[in-house]
């Protein structure tokens, strides 16, 4: 099983993805919802590794030894959310049903005119949030992410949102943190997910279902940098149009001597994870690392 996630290839023809995607936005969602079940069916039968990491992965969410409709489910899971990010991205919100939990706090910060960073996770659906683009009125807006092995998915979102696209900074470009910096200082928000490790990131071990597993410290590191407040926010899918925004302030600041400043890193960023995996028992098929996510980055 490969160790790093970014070894996987993207799976699909460019063609096919432009294909389904004038389907889900000319024909409609509840007739392109129609193929997720083959879909899903397709990579239950013939993606073994992501099988396998799915199963490791439901062991520990579920608390018991998941079956075959419980892969299914993950896997349909995934296919939902990824349909829906086409109707985000296009600006079709008012598809779906969403309920937004604990923003206020981030949103006193942006009237204050606050720059805020937000850790996301592959947990659910970060698209969500472009429903909240009202609250959140014409704060400047970066998400600073690894673009490395979705070439095809990234055509995609330029084609649908050439706005949101040039919002995305990659992360390890030369001037990604100097630029992300400056959106935070102008007051607006840096999204980041951050539950996957990039060769050559440093990490640090944090506890996830009770074993030890390599998280990056590189977004929290980002964040002492600025002085900025920390939110966790997740859109989980809850099931046909319906999805459940969580906010949550991680930390006022990170405000630590630079002599202690990558333990009390390492203290957040375990916090981060233990939410993680609160939310994790909650929504479990919305965990979308369908690799082995205990052994990958162990010895990066």
């Amino acid at each position: 099983m490969s160790r790093n996630w970014l070894g996987q290839q993207e799976r699909g023809s460019l063609l096919l993805m432009r294909l389904i995607t004038w389907i889900a936005l000319n024909i409609g969602r509840p007739a392109t919802r129609l193929l997720l079940a083959p879909i899903s069916l397709y990579f239950l039968l013939f993606s073994g590794k992501a099988r396998q990491a799915s199963r490791l992965y439901l062991r520990r969410a579920l608390a018991r030894e998941p079956g075959w409709a419980d892969v299914y489910r993950h896997y349909f899971c995934f296919s939902a959310t990824i349909l829906d990010r086409l109707y985000f991205l296009s600006g079709r919100h008012t598809l779906f049903d969403i309920e937004v939990h604990g923003v206020e706090p981030l949103l006193a910060c942006l009237r204050r005119g606050q720059g805020c960073v937000l850790l996301g996770a592959h947990l659910g659906s970060f698209e969500v949030l472009r429903t909240l683009a009202v609250e959140f009125g014409k704060v400047p807006f970066a998400m600073l992410m690894h673009t490395d092995n979705a070439h095809k998915m990234n055509a995609i979102i330029d084609s649908l949102n050439p706005e949101m696209a040039g919002s995305i900074i990659a992360m390890g470009s030369p001037d990604g943190l100097l630029r992300a910096k400056e959106v935070i200082d102008a007051g607006g928000i840096v999204g980041m997910l951050s539950d996957r490790v990039r060769p050559g990131d440093k990490t640090l071990p944090c506890r996830f279902f009770g074993q030890d597993a390599a998280l990056p410290d590189g977004p929290l590191a980002f964040a002492s940098i600025t002085h900025a407040p920390i939110f966790l926010c997740l859109g989980l899918y809850r099931g046909q149009r319906h999805y459940d925004v969580h906010f949550e302030l991680l930390a006022e600041t990170i405000d630590a001597p630079r002599a202690r400043r990558r333990e009390a890193i390492h203290g957040y960023l375990q916090q981060y994870v233990a939410r993680l995996e609160h939310y994790c028992r909650i929504a479990p098929y919305n965990w979308f690392n369908f690799y082995d996510y205990w052994q990958a980055g162990q010895t990066e």
